[in-house]
């Protein structure tokens, strides 16, 4: 006759029982966080073509990407802290300025969509803080890169075997790819973020043959879709990636470019504002960046309207008589500002603005430190630097700051909270 033995009367120490019971939940945690990583940038790196999501569905994909968040943020509660956060200027002059962003929408005009993205924003701003302090950043390099991997697969598909969907067929971008998207602009910069996390990976010490056939399949989306901007961009990321492990010097160099964007962005608010301007002038040259000058004057030009606080998260061009304005004008109204940083600018006011640029700077002040005291892994190191450059250089010509579910945007946020550490702690 068999005889049932308990945990407690073979001889194992209760402790030893319940730590191996914790040991394999935290695993189970940690595996449905990278998996909630990958399904997140799948649903949230843009919205998809009609021909696969009917216009009035497309509020799934954000749906599924809040969903994952609410998963990552969860199982995160299962696993111990790998990383901890100092509460130091850095960290909190960040909060701040998310924190901002988000009551904007008091402010702003109310409607349901400002108030749904203002909680995503809340949201998504904590789950970024989970995520950097729960798993390792090579993890979430991978489960970020695989996931920008099957939309990148799947759009070069579509382009080649279904031309109907894959191929943009409008007047102006005739011939163009645009994959699984509705604009060929989202898939040459998901090529563009999968670019630089191939080369990261490789530098991590990924084969050869998977590096290229990631970096390979990504810039075929790039060139193919004629994003040259975002081909570049990514180009000069790998390159500054590259040159911050050869050089030091070059990592110090990079860590300031944040702080020279936002001035520089300064620059052009202020170019516009004083001249009035809808395009910028030089010698006999007008440039206008693809009418998008059109649409950072017109923002500019009510800035006026609400200086200090802005006109809350959401909140411009809902107002029906600056929508319509624009409309009547220019006979098309794309509801974007195409680029970031007036999108701070307008929505938060120069308040707000100046509290992303004081977290810029301590940003970049605090990688310097972390740079000389050795306080964290050096590719980390210019894996952050470079994303953030790229990320910063993205978002003169496109919107991604402030950007409630789009994964690229938290993870921005993610990386910022990564460097708010103490200076002498050593990289987990």
């Amino acid at each position: 006759m068999a005889s049932l033995q308990s945990d407690a009367d073979s001889g194992v120490p209760e402790s030893a029982i319940w730590q191996t019971r914790s040991v394999g939940i935290e695993r189970i945690a940690s595996a449905a966080i990278r998996c909630s990583i990958t399904i997140n940038v799948i649903a949230s790196m843009g919205t998809l073509n009609t021909g696969l999501l009917p216009a009035e569905l497309t509020y799934l994909q954000q749906a599924v990407a809040i969903l994952m968040w609410g998963v990552s943020i969860y199982a995160s509660a299962f696993v111990r802290p790998r990383l901890r956060l100092q509460f130091n200027p850095d960290l909190i002059v960040l909060v701040a300025f998310y924190g901002f962003a988000v009551i904007s929408v008091f402010w702003s005009s109310l409607n349901v969509a400002a108030l749904m993205k203002s909680a995503a924003l809340a949201m998504t701003t904590f789950g970024a803080f989970c995520l950097v302090t729960r798993i390792d950043i090579d993890e979430i390099i991978g489960a970020t890169a695989l996931g920008l991997f099957v939309l990148v697969a799947a759009s070069a598909f579509f382009a080649v075997a279904v031309p109907d969907i894959g191929v943009d067929h409008s007047w102006m971008h005739s011939g163009q790819w645009q994959g699984i998207y509705e604009s060929k602009q989202t898939l040459g910069f998901v090529g563009a973020y999968l670019m630089f996390f191939a080369c990261y990976l490789k530098m991590r010490g990924q084969g050869w043959p998977a590096f290229l056939a990631t970096f390979l399949l990504a810039s075929t989306c790039v060139l193919a879709s004629e994003s040259r901007g975002a081909g570049a961009v990514a180009l000069a990321a790998c390159a500054l990636l590259v040159t911050s492990m050869w050089s030091v010097t070059c990592m110090r160099l990079y860590a300031v470019l944040p702080v020279v964007m936002c001035l520089a962005a300064g620059a052009l608010f202020l170019y516009f504002y004083t001249t009035g301007y809808d395009a910028i002038h030089i010698g006999d040259a007008s440039i206008d960046f693809t009418e998008r000058t059109l649409i950072w004057h017109y923002a500019i030009s009510h800035f006026d309207d609400a200086p200090l606080l802005g006109f809350g998260i959401n909140g411009f061009w809902t107002i029906p008589s600056i929508y319509d304005y624009f409309e009547q004008n220019h006979s098309w109204v794309l509801d974007n500002y195409h680029s970031g940083y007036i999108t701070i600018l307008i929505e938060t006011g120069l308040l707000g603005y100046m509290l992303f640029a004081g977290s810029v700077l301590l940003f970049s002040n605090k990688m310097l430190h972390l740079i000389s005291a050795q306080s964290i892994d050096r590719s980390h190191c210019a894996l952050i630097i470079g994303f953030v450059v790229l990320s910063f250089q993205t978002n003169f010509t496109e919107t991604t700051f402030l950007r409630s579910t789009m994964f690229t945007s938290v993870l921005l946020v993610g990386f910022f909270f990564a460097t708010c550490r103490p200076v002498r702690q050593t990289d987990l």
